[in-house]
């Protein structure tokens, strides 16, 4: 029996009970790790450019120049893919950790080592194929027009699981194709289930952006425990 929204909900936050200190911190760690990725890039060079004896000032002059010659898509393009895919893998482990806390495939947290699963052998290079594949398709589909594109996206969401659950289950990796296409066939009459789920989200979105961002620190577990619940039951009903 397909579960409603709030069933759905009330799972999420009946398995983050008792959990929610590790969760934050599970959650957090993908973030402190970006900024002191962009810290240490940032004052490398800074150091470099001092080093050459370019000032800020020149600098700023010179990327002007540069922006209105040739553009800046290209840059920010590769960077905005290369960030898509390390979150993408931090985004997948912390997934695979709820799932298997709501199935009591575990019971605890640990967020110094859950948070980087997917970093593992063998699905590190899964969740990359992976990524770079979905992101393909849908950005092809998005060239006819925006809204296909968007109804792939939720198609192919329910990959990471699928990869991973079909490992977990039988120690064989799953081909990337036939993963995709299974996430297709999932989420085959459930996308705008998958939609509305997320839309029910916003309120909560709108207050932790009024906490300064704090709230956020709540509302990321429990909607990644959420989505969790979501695939799990899918799969439920799937084998019905």
């Amino acid at each position: 029996m397909t579960k409603t929204r709030s069933e759905l909900k009330t799972e999420a936050k009946q398995m983050l009970k008792g959990r929610w200190g590790s969760a934050i911190l599970l959650n957090l760690i993908p973030t402190l790790i970006a900024l002191a990725i962009a810290t240490i890039m940032g004052v490398t060079l800074y150091k470099t450019l001092t080093s050459l004896g370019v000032t800020l000032d020149s600098l700023a002059t010179s990327t002007t120049d540069m922006t209105d010659v040739s553009g800046s898509g290209g840059t920010g393009g590769g960077s905005g893919f290369f960030g898509g895919l390390l979150a993408a893998v931090f985004s997948a482990g912390i997934s695979w950790t709820y799932l298997d806390l709501l199935r009591n495939r575990k019971q605890t947290i640990s967020p110094f080592s859950d948070a980087f699963r997917a970093f593992k052998s063998p699905f590190l290079w899964g969740v990359i194929a992976l990524y770079v594949l979905t992101s393909l398709f849908t950005f092809f589909w998005a060239l006819l027009l925006i809204i296909p594109g968007i109804i792939k996206s939720f198609a192919y969401s329910q990959s990471y699981f699928i990869y991973y659950d079909v490992y977990e289950e039988t120690g064989n990796k799953m081909g990337f194709l036939d993963t995709i296409t299974a996430s297709r066939r999932l989420m085959n009459g459930h996308k705008m289930e998958l939609f509305v789920l997320y839309l029910s989200f916003i309120p909560w979105y709108i207050v932790a952006t009024l906490t300064l961002g704090i709230g956020y620190l709540w509302l990321n577990p429990y909607v990644s425990a959420t989505t969790a619940a979501f695939y799990d039951n899918l799969k439920v009903n799937a084998l019905d």
